[in-house]
């Protein structure tokens, strides 16, 4: 149906799913299609099928990761279903996206438990009875090597090479194996046999998106829209948010460590923080960012809501304002929280009663390794009943009772058993 053959009505609805799904958006491809797919919605109230494939090779998500399922949740919201696809089957060989060197191929088992661990954080964000979840084991594990041929022979070799990662390795005699060259062929087909109208991904993916919208054109479906959603950069502001450069927030982690996180976050960024990775709605948005500009609303304070909306998204509420006072009472007050944990210290730990301080920190787990512990200590961030320590191998004399504090936002009573 063409556009002005809808009624006023159905233009203004066509306009507002058009600006939620834009929102933040780098990318679509082609910006037509989308909104002709939309008409067809508004007019048959037929919902429109929303793809995302997950590799699941890192299955802790963060909120980096979130940018693109807030986009889906958006989409649920509108009416449309998604389509979750969990790629055990192409999860084996790994997306070479972005990677310098051939990716070591999952087991079955790592791929199985990494998917769970997928779905439970996922519904967190993502409304389950508007998802539907498959595996592209379904319709990929069942191809023969005729079809795999035939498959083959709709993407020449030059077009492959066209994918920046390939062409870098290939001009530095670098290894690529063949089945790699799969990987974007089977992420197209997971879009042929559901019959997508949309996929999402970052910008990274683009090469792998567009390769939907082919294979859906040789096999004679209707083609879907590709569209790509921004790589956010972590709490340092430069590099994008990633666990390996310890810039990032999980969805996952104590609330207090969510909130102190994304305090932490350069102001710079935070009205992308709220456009790519919370559930303000536009209008909210509009009027923060408006806010911020005047000056009406102070930076601090709109850091302390988006901080609030991370937690109360992802452990509710209740511990959104439980985060919230606690970190008004240690940090704007400069005073000892009142829930501090207990940690026990067996006391064939200790040697006439004392212990080292390293030793200690990765004993209650405040360091991860003895060289943690030292950096912690070398850079002022370890206090003991609220006196920084200096020397990473102090002995320490505890009796018990004792308040030591690593950072901003670990506190632990210690008692000795």
């Amino acid at each position: 149906m063409k556009w002005e053959e809808l009624s006023g009505a159905q233009q203004a609805e066509v306009e507002r799913q058009l600006k939620v799904i834009s929102r933040g958006v780098v990318e679509i491809v082609p910006e037509d299609e989308l909104k002709q797919k939309i008409i067809k919605s508004v007019v048959t109230g037929q919902a429109l099928k929303v793809k995302l494939g997950l590799d699941p090779s890192a299955p802790d998500i963060h909120v980096g990761h979130t940018v693109v399922m807030q986009k889906l949740r958006q989409f649920q919201e509108l009416g449309h279903q998604v389509q979750l696809i969990i790629g055990d089957f192409t999860g084996r060989i790994g997306d070479p996206t972005g990677k310098s060197e051939t990716r070591k191929e999952l087991t079955e088992e790592d791929v199985q438990r990494n998917a769970e661990t997928y779905r439970q954080q996922i519904f967190k964000i993502l409304d389950p009875k508007k998802t539907h979840v498959h595996f592209n084991s379904e319709w990929l594990a069942p191809m023969t090597f005729a079809d795999v041929v035939k498959l083959s022979a709709k993407v020449t070799v030059a077009r492959m090479l066209e994918r920046d990662d390939f062409t870098k390795r290939y001009t530095s005699n670098m290894p690529i194996s063949i089945h790699e060259f799969f990987y974007p062929l089977m992420q197209g087909m997971d879009s042929v046999a559901l019959e997508s109208d949309i996929e999402l991904g970052g910008t990274d993916q683009k090469f792998n998106l567009l390769m939907g919208r082919t294979l859906q054109k040789e096999y004679g479906k209707e083609t879907q829209v590709a569209i790509m959603t921004p790589i956010i950069e972590g709490l340092d502001g430069v590099q994008k948010m990633s666990k390996s450069l310890g810039n990032y927030i999980g969805i996952d982690e104590e609330p207090n460590e969510i909130y102190g996180k994304a305090m932490s976050v350069p102001d710079e960024l935070m009205l992308k923080y709220y456009e790519l990775v919370t559930d303000l709605s536009n209008e909210e948005l509009e009027a923060l960012a408006e806010g911020v500009k005047s000056r009406e609303v102070h930076p601090r304070d709109a850091k302390m809501k988006l901080a609030y909306t991370l937690v109360r998204m992802y452990h509710g509420k209740e511990a959104a304002e439980g985060a919230q006072e606690h970190f008004v009472t240690v940090f704007q007050q400069r005073a000892l929280p009142e829930d501090i944990e207990d940690k026990e210290i067996p006391g064939t730990e200790l040697e006439d009663g004392k212990i080292r301080l390293t030793k200690l920190l990765t004993l209650i787990g405040f360091a991860s390794s003895n060289g943690e512990a030292k950096r912690s200590v070398q850079q002022g961030a370890v206090k003991l009943n609220e006196e920084k320590l200096a020397d990473p191998n102090a002995e320490l004399e505890l009796v018990g009772g004792e308040i030591i504090q690593v950072g901003k936002r670990k506190f632990a009573k210690l008692t000795i058993k």
